[in-house]
């Protein structure tokens, strides 16, 4: 835990006050107004865009949401109940065998390495990748969403934002006049941006490494998608909300508690690794949790959520040990009350 592996300029995190910044810029400054896509561009080129930086940076990445029909095949060869994690992995790493340009093992080892002094068209080549893996992630995912319903693909709208696209792949069901609902997309974006860097956590670890193999980006990202798979991971809210199911009501918190007291239960959901305070992404979330509930209805589970809240913060034996309600907390209650499977 004392050992630093890198020096960072994207990501500030000072655990024992609870901050966060994205190249200096305060995460809850972001979330009410930014949105994913020029969070994405400030996280990768250091500074927020220019309008015509932005415009293009837009246009450039939904021109690439489309994905060749063979990869919708491969997603066709899973089992109806294969883990929508394992479609995305798999899909990811099957883009590289769509991209051999992109491949450094086929077209030489600097491909990507001149970028680092500057060269121009390592530049180009290596932008080129970034725009294709952020355009077509949405379209991957949903597919994953869709093969498990049942469904038929969607074809990538035109009109939409990125995160609009997203929900209109998951969700249109041959409606001519489909559109997202406004809240839930803001929502859904403003959740992209809360998790679109944390400092070094498995997922980033796991594509510094493999990546520094260069092999080609797509394989790399497959790599981060094995690693963010894992229930110690992109997992937790996924177990968090399986917790709160269990619980089930908030009567029912004092009982679980005294249990996790005992180290007879583990409490997902609460405290990390980093901060020693409150988790200030738990905190922006919170306010969406909000937003959301007035459009999808008040999630059943929040009570009991907000009184296991409310125990923590109660609790000698959770306030000695710094176990606050952490992203994960919140994020899964929000995802459930828009009608995503726990998986």
């Amino acid at each position: 835990m004392n050992t630093a592996v890198v020096q960072s300029k994207i990501t500030y995190i000072n655990g024992l006050e609870g901050i966060l910044r994205y190249r200096g810029f305060p995460i809850e400054q972001l979330v009410k107004k930014s949105n994913f896509l020029e969070s994405a561009f400030l996280l990768i080129y250091g500074d927020l865009p220019t309008g015509t930086q932005y415009s293009a940076w837009q246009d450039e990445i939904m021109h690439h949401n489309y994905v060749h029909s063979d990869i919708e095949g491969m997603f066709k060869s899973f089992r109806y109940d294969s883990h929508p994690m394992s479609m995305l992995t798999s899909a990811f790493a099957t883009l590289g065998a769509f991209a051999p340009e992109a491949n450094p093992s086929l077209q030489g080892q600097k491909l990507y390495t001149n970028a680092a002094s500057g060269d121009i068209e390592a530049l180009k080549v290596l932008d080129k990748q970034i725009l294709r893996i952020l355009g077509k992630a949405p379209t991957l995912a949903a597919a994953s969403y869709r093969m498990r319903q049942g469904r038929p693909f969607n074809r990538p709208a035109q009109g939409l934002s990125y995160t609009g696209n997203f929900l209109y792949l998951l969700d249109s069901l041959s409606g001519r006049e489909y559109r997202p609902h406004p809240v839930l997309e803001r929502a859904l974006d403003a959740l992209f941006i809360i998790h679109a860097d944390h400092e070094v956590n498995c997922s980033t670890a796991t594509v510094l490494q493999v990546g520094s193999s260069l092999v080609d980006p797509y394989s790399v990202v497959a790599a981060g998608c094995a690693a963010l798979y894992g229930p110690s991971h992109g997992g937790a809210s996924e177990s968090a909300i399986r917790m709160l199911m269990e619980i089930g009501s908030p009567e029912n918190v004092p009982a679980f508690m005294k249990k996790v007291e005992k180290r007879e239960r583990v409490l997902v959901g609460f405290g990390h690794r980093v901060y020693k305070n409150v988790d200030p992404r738990s905190t922006a979330i919170r306010e969406l949790a909000d937003e959301v509930f007035k459009v999808t209805g008040r999630n059943q589970l929040l009570d009991t959520a907000l009184e296991l809240a409310k125990y923590a913060r109660e609790s000698e034996f959770m306030r000695s040990r710094n176990l606050y309600p952490n992203v994960d907390f919140y994020s899964g209650l929000i995802y459930q009350a828009m009608g995503f499977p726990l998986e």
